[in-house]
Parts: C-alpha cells; structure tokens; sequence
C-alpha cells in the first residue's frame, strides 16, 4: 500500500521540528491500518497560524476563532475520488495550527510532536467518516480509537514526559 501524504508548511510562527513529517506519514498510515483501509490514500496536511485557521474556521464553521485542526473530507459514506495520476483515493485535507499545538503541547505538558501527532490522527478519523460533534457513543469510540493508534505509535496519553 503507498499513501501519499502531502504536506505544507504555509506559516512562520513555529519552527517544525526535524522529524514531525515522518510522524505525521506513521500517523496517517497507523490510522488507515488500525481501520483497515487497504487501498492506496491520498491527503493533504497544511500547517497554518492561529490567524489563518481562525478565518477558514469562520468561513466553514461560522465560528470566528482559531482552533487547534480543521478536517475537510472529500468522501461521503466510505466513497472516494480516485486521483487517475496514482490511483490513490483521496480522502481529504487536514489543517493544522501550529500556534494552537505549540500552545496545547504546553498546557499538557507534551512535547509538540505528540500534540500533532493527536490532531493528525483526530482528523483522520474525521476524514474517514467519524464525528464527535454529538458526543455520546460516536464520540467516546473516536476517543478510543485515537488513543489506541496513539499507543501504537508509542505516544500513549498515560507516558509522563520530560522536556
């Protein structure tokens, strides 16, 4: 299976550290494993300022404030395009505040790689057809299966960590 994983960096606020590219391709991968998604996938990850999520949260959510990710899925009940130039279905895109990462890494006191490791597999889920925007049931098997990739990843929420 080769997914693609296209990512850009389309702010100067926070450095990325050498290696959150790679950890964004083993979150992406893990999660489409973990579901069983077995053929080739295609998404867009954008890392943006905390001013450029803010105005395509209002823009899509009517909410005119940043937030930490944003998911935009392009397919609807487990169907996607297929991009004819790789034969990749594309799920979507994900956009990531670098600024609110940075920010939430240090409220819980997590190196900024597990932060964003989180958002990406958060909006995976998303972009394969998982919501949390109700609660209840939905939500708390998103959860689980968030923390579950996390561990297989070797970030599980339990590790106390030390900067």
């Amino acid at each position: 299976m080769s997914n693609k994983v296209l990512i850009t960096n389309s702010q100067k606020v926070v450095k990325v550290p050498s290696g959150l590219r790679i950890l964004i391709r083993r979150a992406c991968n893990a999660v489409l494993e973990y579901e069983h998604f077995d053929e080739p996938a295609e998404i867009s990850v954008t890392f943006v300022d905390n001013a450029a999520i803010a105005e395509l949260n209002n823009q899509y959510r009517n909410k005119p404030m940043p937030t930490d990710v944003l998911s935009f899925p392009l397919g609807e009940n487990g169907v996607y395009d297929v991009d004819e130039n790789n034969g990749c279905k594309m799920l979507g895109d994900i956009v990531i505040s670098m600024e609110r990462a940075q920010e939430q890494a240090t409220l819980y006191g997590h190196p900024l790689q597990r932060e964003v490791a989180f958002l990406t597999v958060h909006s995976m889920l998303h972009l394969l057809g998982y919501d949390h925007e109700n609660g209840g049931l939905e939500a708390m098997r998103m959860r689980e299966k968030e923390e579950a990739v996390l561990t297989q990843l070797g970030l599980p929420r339990t590790v106390s960590y030390t900067e």
